[in-house]
């Protein structure tokens, strides 16, 4: 691996910088979206108990302990329950623009390693039949095989180190764009479903708990 490296040229240095850097962003961006993912029929089930009961207090508490994007749109709308059904779906949305850049974070710098990793890589080629041909040139048009070949050789590596860079890079962008996709699905059902049931508990009657009172005529007897 050193070996082609250093036989590829510095231009090899910023594509084997140009995959740590994917590998990084791939890594963390995976991560945050296995902790962001979470069972959202199970919670609004959950959760729609607490909000029939009118237990908003509550409902908000396990809106915190998940802590996730969708909660946190949930939330929004829980503690402002009181709101009309058109302005709970404003809260909702404007919520859940804010959760966007925070699940879109670093995914632009993939693009650019999908890029830039082969133009870096065809750079190389350019590099390196210039250098092949500036052997030729300071020989009068003979040079060895060797002296013509390190040139080639140099940009064959560089344009197959920018590929081997740039494919997973591309796949790998993909992946997440699907797993972002979903998210926001889940954000966007989730915050239907939460307007819908804070609306369906405002316009059911409050429920009222009466006394163990005596019956009038018994009060009468005594």
């Amino acid at each position: 691996m050193l070996d082609y490296m250093q036989k590829g040229g510095p231009l090899m240095w910023l594509i084997l910088l140009c995959s740590v850097v994917s590998v990084a962003v791939v890594a963390e961006r995976l991560l945050y979206y296995r902790r962001a993912s979470i069972d959202v029929g199970e919670f609004l089930q959950g959760l729609s108990n607490l909000l029939r009961n009118r237990r908003y207090a509550e409902a908000r508490v396990e809106c915190q302990t998940a802590a996730v994007p969708v909660t946190r749109v949930i939330h929004a709308a829980i503690s402002r329950h009181h709101l009309s059904r058109s302005e709970l779906r404003e809260i909702v949305q404007e919520a859940g623009q804010l959760e966007v850049p925070k699940l879109e974070r670093n995914l632009g710098m993939l693009v650019a390693i999908g890029y830039v990793a082969p133009l870096l890589g065809l750079l190389g080629t350019v590099t390196g039949l210039i250098q092949a041909f500036v052997q030729l040139s300071t020989n009068n048009g003979y040079a060895t095989l060797a002296e013509v070949s390190g040139g080639i050789y140099q940009s064959l590596l560089t344009t197959a180190g920018g590929l081997v860079v740039a494919i997973p890079t591309i796949l790998a962008y993909c992946h997440l764009s699907a797993r972002l996709n979903a998210l926001l699905h889940e954000i966007e059902r989730a915050g239907i479903e939460v307007v819908n049931l804070l609306s369906e508990v405002q316009s059911s009657p409050e429920i009222i708990e009466f006394g163990h009172a005596a019956p009038p005529a018994a009060r009468e007897r005594r």
